[in-house]
């Protein structure tokens, strides 16, 4: 019987079947057949909605919407040019700092490459920049963010994990940094080779898009600097967020008509709704395997068969590779819940362990066959599959690397925060 109903929400979800439905379905239908009152599912979505920290997603959605609709990435894009466009590599530096720094304020890595994607592509190939340089650069660039606050993939995890949401946003920016810095050597090699002019210096240039992106510049410092100096918590960022870039926009800008503000706070929320549904299902579905001992057993079955964490880190980083490839948030609301006692039992650090999922989420993004950045970029530039996947490969690749540098070498996720002493 539990191998056809297996079967059967296999096929659904493959005939394309609502997620949270399928998962709410199995926990009802799971804990019915154990005899415990369906009740527990609703229990978690009670549970959920009492949580602190939970009121930092729809903030910090709806403040990613006001900003992708406004004229912000136009001037982070000016503001990038303006000052790293005179080195070597500078242009495509710029393009990959401004696509980071949007993706962490939207939590969206598709909306950066549909929002930037228009207008990195084709400032690249002005530069002389190959093609396939060039598209792997912007369907890669749109999940680098993912790994700076106030990234949502991080508060999910860290809601799920039940890890501390400020300790995660340090233990992801410093192998977010790394990530930075090799595909910033690796832009600057290609424009060596390439014989890229790179534009002159001109400081009036760079005043005027420090002039015209002046209410924008402090909202990295205010946020970032203001969860990391311990101003305030990222519940509270995401408040003061929402309220800046909303003042901002609206009234400074002039980006957002106060007519089109009911819209973006529609779209914005059944993203949210979306979020929730999908996250209080998945709990449900998850607290019944908890209660079903299925990570003792799974660490059983494990530990049989591996014998050290690295090991077990390297299986770990491929099942994750491909499930943060097929489905984003329900991985995290699935796996994790199930991965993270298995882990501790290795004695790998929680903290560790969700930088790592992390970076599986940005490598996922663009991995074939079924990376959505992929989809987007190949939609967004008008280009077919393949030519993706090859324009994609290096930055790819590079990443993998930077992921296996990060797995084996954990102080790189725990230094700073330890360091900031955040618990």
């Amino acid at each position: 019987m539990s191998w056809l109903v297996a079967l059967a929400v296999l096929a659904l979800a493959l005939l394309g079947a609502p997620i949270f439905a399928l998962m709410g379905a199995l926990a009802l239908w799971l804990f019915h057949g154990a005899h415990i009152s369906t009740t527990a599912v609703i229990i978690e979505l009670y549970r959920l909605a009492t949580l602190p920290a939970l009121i930092a997603i729809p903030l910090f959605t709806f403040a990613g919407y006001v900003l992708a609709e406004s004229g912000a990435p136009r001037r982070l894009v000016n503001l990038a040019e303006a000052l790293f466009g005179w080195l070597p590599g500078g242009v495509a530096v710029s393009a990959l700092l401004a696509c980071a720094l949007f993706t962490a304020f939207t939590g969206a890595s598709g909306v950066t490459i549909i929002a930037l994607g228009g207008l990195v592509y084709p400032l690249l190939r002005r530069q002389n920049y190959p093609k396939d340089f060039s598209l792997g650069l912007v369907g890669t660039t749109g999940s680098l963010g993912l790994l700076f606050p106030p990234s949502l993939p991080i508060i999910l995890y860290a809601l799920v994990g039940k890890v501390s949401i400020d300790r995660l946003f340090a233990a992801a920016a410093v192998p977010g940094t790394l990530l930075l810095v090799i595909l910033c050597a690796y832009a600057v090699l290609v424009a060596s080779r390439r014989g890229v002019k790179r534009a002159a210096f001109s400081a009036a240039a760079c005043a005027a898009a420090a002039r015209a992106a002046i209410w924008e510049i402090p909202l990295p410092l205010l946020v970032i600097g203001g969860i990391y100096g311990g101003i305030f918590t990222a519940s509270e960022a995401a408040a003061v967020m929402s309220f800046y870039v909303l003042a901002v926009e609206m009234f400074v800008y002039g980006d957002i008509q106060p007519r089109a503000l009911p819209g973006l706070v529609r779209r914005s929320m059944m993203l949210v709704g979306a979020i929730f549904i999908v996250l209080g299902t998945a709990l449900g579905l998850t607290n019944y395997l908890i209660d079903a001992e299925i990570p003792a057993r799974l660490f059983g079955v494990l530990n049989a068969r591996l014998h050290s964490p690295w090991a077990f880190l390297a299986c770990l980083n491929v099942f994750l590779l491909v499930v943060n490839m097929v489905e984003i948030f329900s991985a995290i609301v699935i796996v994790v819940p199930i991965i993270v006692p298995v882990a501790v039992q290795f004695g790998i650090d929680p903290i560790h362990l969700g930088t790592l999922f992390l970076l599986n989420l940005e490598l996922g993004y663009m991995t074939p066959p079924l990376g959505l950045n992929l989809f987007l970029s190949s939609r967004r530039f008008n280009e077919p599959l393949p030519v993706l996947y090859r324009a994609t490969f290096p930055f790819w690749a590079m990443l993998l690397a930077a992921l296996a540098l990060v797995t084996y070498v954990p102080r790189l996720s725990l230094w700073l925060p330890d360091a900031l002493k955040i618990l």
